[in-house]
């Protein structure tokens, strides 16, 4: 019952004593300890167990139990000292408590008497001030009535002015002394001093004056308009020595005038302007057809300094007359095209349609080296920002084409071209004309691309493979730089006729021909791996004679592998750059129809195609000497020599085959490193299966296989820089294939050579090395020591016996689990352990 009591007065105890996280993290703090009995997480029976780990060292119990009662009794101290400290604290606070109080009330009582005086301070201030600012007042409105005064005498004067100039120029007697430069000199002064009154006009008589230079400015522009149509009448020619001073004053009237009147008299000008030009270019003369474009532009270049001799003076400079009349004249020649176009349809050819555009393209350049382009409208062209300076090859900002087209054929993709010129802000305002009948363009690139891709087929076979190359990486194939050379040519020469639908169609080609070439002239030429099973025999394997076995592709077949492997590499990264280049020359609207991703990967099948045939290739001149291996009489080895014949065959092989490919992939190592990866993720696993073949197998045999496993092991490490003068290291991706795989291999064969008996040390080993819970595998290791099934069969029900559960954690719980004690051990030892130490108390 006591002892009931007491485990029920310690479980009361420590639920008082359970402190929240914060808390004991704040005790933490400020009284840092290292002593276990501090910890928040105190374990009673690991304390104990700590401080008895063994049963003799029970016989120092006495001595612990001294130390914990010496402790009890400090910490006892301690507490004493500190509730006695405590006694007085509460008295002590209630005192500091009042006096903080009662200095806060004084305080207190000290703002409110800086508050009083403060603002008494202010009404002091306002009453010396009030009359100060009501003298400001009075000033200020007293200048804005004297200034207003001022501005509507000066508007009454003026009004009165012009409606007096307003009364003589009716008079047709008194036209020649119209006097239209004071006019607009005065104009401008009533204008500018009206704009004061723009709040007043609640005021009948400023409203009234308002009204007034509004009635003068009206028979002012009438008056102007009526002289510019006697000058430039709308029919019959015009009146020579008309009042070019008389009229050049008007313009400058019209500056200040509704805008409308000046718009008025531009539109009668140019209309006037280009009368003669839609009579001579009507749309059944001769000259109006596109070949004759040319006159069309000649004679607007003509009309255009005639305007300056005659008219350049007249118009204000900041109206730009010839800017505007070029404009409307593309306006209207756009406009007689497309509809000559559309009716004589048939008629337009390729080199008809290019022949126009580039006549139109160059005009537009002109009109952009003259004019600025400030009078076109916002829905005349539209305007796209240059893009920045970019790497692409398909730059057409070179010096000369010859040095575009030899880049393009070195390669040379990364050199920094010089950033695009800013964009023609006249282009496509004529030649935007052409761009429905664009498709004849298109087709006549369709129907050239087709004959250029008959020409590389043609050529290829006429020509051959290319020759072997051993010093500077494969060739890459000329016909892919010709392409991509045709190509930019054709887009750069689209973009200039057009950045909409065009472009989309001629991307559309692209990918055609790109899908062609890829088909057609890269993986139809791949060299066809044969079903004929040729290979070596195991007698001609056994002769260590070099050169008695030929590899499965002669040196041109792998030298063509190799440089289609090459080529698809260029056109893979040229086509990634042609797609960005197209991005940049269509609209922005049309940016997403622009994906050549589909040509891409169509060249990415084609590199995998030749890395797999070399991989075949190499794997299958192994195959003999595996098969070979698998075929030897393992179990009549007597002894362990030099490596043998088939490791012989397989290095030999690889010392033709590696050195030649990597020589021609040196341009492109990273495909030479996936050769390397995916021959030994193929060679090695075939090794394994060829090496389970192998039975059954002596101790001394497994010896020798120990040995050529090492071998090769050897060999696929060197892999990579095998017959090179140049040793680089193997790449790491590649060295944790090989070590991995035939790490496998070797213990396998070091499994193969441990003793069966006793059979749980065999299956324990078997586990270990292998770790490798497929009973097929074990039953292939058995196979190879030469096992009864009888013998077989104990072992493979012992084997499932002992394989491990399936891991839940971290690898290796498995083997802790059978060596820890049970929780139930564990609880009947802290048991006896209590016992002990109650029986001690």
């Amino acid at each position: 019952m006591m002892e009931e009591e007491e485990l029920e007065f310690v479980e009361e105890l420590e639920a008082v004593l359970q402190l929240t996280p914060d808390v004991q993290l704040a005790i933490e703090q400020v009284f840092p300890s290292q002593d276990p009995l501090d910890r928040a997480d105190f374990n009673a029976v690991e304390y104990i167990n700590t401080l008895f780990p063994t049963e003799q060292s029970l016989a120092n119990i006495d001595e612990v139990v001294n130390k914990i009662r010496l402790k009890i009794r400090r910490l006892d101290d301690n507490i004493r000292t500190v509730v006695r400290g405590q006694t007085n604290v509460g008295q002590d606070g209630r005192q500091a408590l009042e006096e903080a109080q009662k200095a806060i009330q004084q305080l207190f009582g000290k703002i409110k008497d800086i508050k009083d005086k403060a603002e008494k301070s202010e009404q002091m201030v306002k009453e010396i001030t009030r009359d100060i600012k009501q003298l400001d007042h009075a000033k200020r409105h007293l200048t804005t009535s004297i200034t207003t005064l001022n501005h509507l005498h000066m508007l009454a004067g003026g009004v009165d002015s012009l409606e007096t100039f307003n009364f003589l120029f009716p008079c047709r007697a008194m036209t020649r002394r119209r006097q239209y430069g004071e006019v607009a000199n005065l104009l401008q002064g009533v204008m500018n001093v009206l704009e004061h009154f723009h709040k007043y006009m609640g005021i009948p008589q400023i409203r009234q004056l308002s009204e007034r230079v509004k009635a003068a400015q009206t028979e002012l522009g009438q008056q102007i308009l009526a002289d510019f149509e006697e000058a430039f009448p709308s029919q019959g020619t015009k009146r020579p020595g008309g009042p070019s001073n008389v009229l050049r004053d008007a313009c400058q009237v019209a500056n200040i005038l509704d805008p409308r009147i000046k718009q008025e008299i531009i539109k009668k000008f140019i209309k006037q302007h280009l009368s003669e030009y839609l009579v001579l270019f009507q749309e059944n003369q001769d000259v109006a057809w596109l070949d004759k474009i040319d006159r069309r532009y000649a004679w607007i270049k003509r009309q255009l300094v005639d305007y300056e001799e005659k008219y350049g003076r007249m118009f204000p400079r900041e109206w730009y007359m010839a800017e505007r009349i070029a404009v409307e004249f593309c306006h209207i020649t756009r406009t007689e095209l497309a509809k000559i176009m559309r009716t004589r349809a048939k008629e337009i050819e390729v080199k008809l349609l290019l022949f126009a555009i580039q006549r139109t393209t160059n005009f537009e350049g002109f009109l952009a080296k003259r004019f600025s382009g400030c009078t076109l409208t916002d829905g005349t062209l539209k305007k796209l920002e240059s893009p920045p300076a970019s790497t692409n090859p398909f730059l057409e900002d070179e010096p000369a084409a010859e040095m575009e087209e030899l880049a393009m054929e070195k390669g040379d993709l990364e050199q920094p071209k010089k950033p695009k010129a800013p964009d023609n802000p006249f282009h496509g305002i004529v030649s935007k004309c052409f761009e429905p009948h664009l498709y004849v363009y298109i087709e006549s690139q369709d129907k050239n691309l087709g004959e250029l891709i008959d020409r590389f087929v043609a050529d290829f076979k006429a020509q051959g493979p290319p020759k072997p190359n051993t010093d500077e990486g494969g060739a890459v194939l000329p016909s892919c730089a010709d392409l991509f050379v045709y190509y930019k040519k054709c887009m750069v020469q689209c973009s200039q006729l057009s950045t909409g639908e065009p472009m989309i169609a001629l991307t559309t080609i692209f990918q055609k021909y790109l899908r062609e070439y890829a088909w057609k002239i890269l993986s139809g030429n791949l060299p066809k791996t044969t079903s004929s099973s040729g290979g070596l025999t195991i007698s001609s394997l056994l002769k260590e004679k070099e050169g008695s076995e030929a590899a499965k592709f002669t040196l041109e077949e792998l030298c063509l592998i190799c440089s289609i492997l090459s080529t698809a590499e260029y056109c893979l990264a040229t086509t990634q750059q042609l797609e960005e280049k197209l991005k940049e020359k269509v609209d922005v609207s049309l940016t997403e129809r622009i994906n050549l991703t589909g040509e891409m990967d169509t060249f990415s099948t084609v590199i995998s195609s030749s890395i797999q045939l070399l991989v075949q290739d190499l794997d299958a001149a192994c195959d003999p000497a595996l098969t070979a291996m698998s075929k030897m009489q393992w179990q009549n080895v007597e002894h362990v020599g030099d490596q043998s014949p088939y490791v012989t065959s397989v290095i030999l092989h690889i010392k033709q085959n590696v050195p030649i490919i990597r020589d021609n992939l040196a341009s492109t190592r990273k495909y030479f490193t996936q050769f390397c990866i995916k021959f030994a993720n193929s060679f090695i696993p075939k090794f394994i299966t060829h090496l389970f073949k192998c039975k059954p197998i002596s101790m001394v045999g497994a010896e020798q296989l120990l040995l050529d496993t090492h071998s090769l092991k050897m060999v696929l490490l060197d892999l990579p820089s095998i017959g090179s003068q140049v040793v680089r290291k193997a790449p790491a991706s590649y060295t944790k294939i090989v070590v991995k795989g035939m790490t496998r291999a070797e213990m396998i064969l070091k499994v193969v050579m441990a003793p069966h008996e006793p059979l749980v040390v065999f299956v324990d080993n078997y586990i270990k090395l292998l770790t490798d819970c497929n009973t097929e595998t074990f039953q292939k290791i058995l196979d190879m020591k030469g096992l009864k099934r009888s013998e077989q069969s104990s072992m493979l029900e012992l084997f499932r016996q002992r394989l491990p559960a399936p891991p839940s954690g971290p690898e290796g719980s498995s083997s802790l689990s059978l060596l820890a004690p049970t929780p139930e051990q564990e609880s009947s030892r802290i048991r006896k352990l209590e016992k002990l130490i109650k029986k001690r108390l």
